[in-house]
């Protein structure tokens, strides 16, 4: 298969259920040699953070001289966003190569999209021998595609309501699905807070005998008021006035989760210095996560900007925010963020979900702190449409909504309603996120 081919054929695959289960992953890696022996792993599991983390250890690991695998879900506009070896994304010519082996090796069965993307990862780390792959999990955790591995460090970033269709409707049942990644004497780095999740997660890495180390009990940030933090962390070491360079205070505990990681590995063998760590850090990026940009005008270039201020006063600037959140926990971590980190006269909010979540406990979090809100579907039959939404609004908070029809249009319509002095916030559906990013910045993933 040539890429677009193959891109074609693995999106035909999204035609499938989810299927929550091992046993045909496990079946189709063993008719390929079992890639996954080979290879030394992270396993990242949580509600929300996964990604952050992730990009974290990738920049952490990388500038420590590794040769460093990522695999994360979902992408924003193209599908080799999934698979990274350090600055690197995959080829066009790899992907289709390895979606062509995998084809031929299944014959007549049937895998899903992303049991289909997690072997494809799983064969290019292999195959490019890295030193350390950093796996993601799509969905939950013991019955991901991704749990097919022994890793070096789990991390289970938090638990909290999400896919309730699939992972149960309690958060004793999520956290029970979350720590489905624990392993025998496999140290465990975690975050979660004290409740009923902290207490799943703790008594299955008893059960298992695998080490927990969580944020504020055996690891610590200390903040500072111009943004940078401390880290005390499992060996004793602390290191002093860290750079945060992703937005959003929720970020210093996924930050210090990537630097307990770190620690668990120098207790393998591994070694990292503290100049290191400071560059790794410093490089960190995570689009469409709380990622703040400014334009000089409708398809002007980004402008370099913070998120409190803009360095022009030019009446054509506008200023975006993008996040991804789409569950009642991200949404909250997101208006918590627009009232500490960001400053605007106005907030006008581009809007969109899936028609399959918790909408009502997401909207209506968002839409009181919102001056307008334009509803759109982006491209995708999951999308609910902009009526749907209005409806689900309180009847006093109608009148800020309106409607376009496609993404391209909400963002006209936000563009001309915003001043220089308004923030744009683009949210609810990080398909939405990933269609007005590619037509606000172009795309991540360029040439093949």
């Amino acid at each position: 298969m040539q890429y677009q081919e193959a891109w074609s054929y693995l999106d035909q695959l999204q035609f499938f259920k989810i299927k929550l289960g091992l046993d045909s992953m496990a079946a189709f890696l063993a008719g390929v040699q079992h890639p996954q022996q080979d290879l030394k792993f992270i396993h990242v599991a949580g509600t929300n953070g996964k990604g952050s983390v992730s990009a974290s250890l990738l920049a952490l690991l990388a500038g420590a001289g590794l040769k460093v695998g990522l695999y994360t879900s979902p992408h924003l506009t193209c599908v080799r966003e999934r698979f990274r070896i350090n600055d690197n994304f995959i080829t066009e010519n790899e992907f289709a190569a390895i979606a062509t082996r995998i084809r031929d090796s299944l014959g007549p069965r049937q895998i899903t999209y992303f049991e289909f993307t997690t072997a494809l990862a799983l064969l290019w780390f292999a195959g490019q021998q890295v030193d350390i792959a950093i796996l993601e999990v799509g969905l939950g955790g013991r019955l991901d595609a991704t749990n097919v591995i022994t890793p070096l460090v789990s991390v289970i970033t938090n638990v909290s309501m999400d896919h309730e269709a699939h992972l149960g409707t309690t958060l004793a049942q999520i956290a029970a699905e979350k720590a489905g990644i624990v392993k025998a004497g496999i140290p465990v780095v975690s975050a979660v807070a004290p409740d009923v999740g902290l207490e799943v997660v703790s008594r299955v890495c008893r059960e298992k005998g695998a080490p927990l180390y969580l944020l504020g009990r055996d690891f610590h940030v200390r903040r500072h008021g111009d943004g940078s933090w401390d880290y005390a962390g499992l060996s004793g070491r602390t290191i002093t006035g860290l750079p945060l360079p992703l937005q959003g205070a929720h970020q210093f505990a996924n930050a210090a989760l990537a630097l307990a990681v770190l620690d668990c590995l120098q207790q393998q063998g591994f070694v990292f210095e503290e100049e290191h760590i400071r560059a790794g850090l410093a490089r960190v990026r995570w689009p469409g996560r709380l990622e703040y940009f400014c334009l000089n005008g409708p398809g002007g270039r980004p402008i370099a900007c913070g998120a409190g201020f803009c360095p022009t006063g030019s009446s054509s600037l506008r200023r975006y925010l993008l996040d991804g959140a789409h569950n009642p926990a991200g949404i909250a971590t997101l208006v918590q963020s627009l009232g500490t980190d960001f400053t605007y006269k106005k907030l006008i909010c581009v809007w969109a979900s899936m028609a399959d979540k918790d909408i009502a406990n997401t909207l209506n979090v968002m839409a009181p702190h919102c001056h307008h809100i334009i509803f759109t579907r982006p491209e995708s039959e999951r999308s609910a449409t902009a009526e749907m939404l209005r409806e689900i609004l309180p009847a006093e908070l109608r009148d800020r909504a309106t409607g376009r029809e496609n993404v391209q249009d909400a963002l006209d319509c936000a563009g001309q309603m915003a001043d220089a002095d308004d923030l744009i916030c683009i949210a609810g559906s990080l398909y939405l996120v990933g269609a007005a990013r590619r037509l606000l910045l172009g795309e991540i993933v360029n040439g093949g």
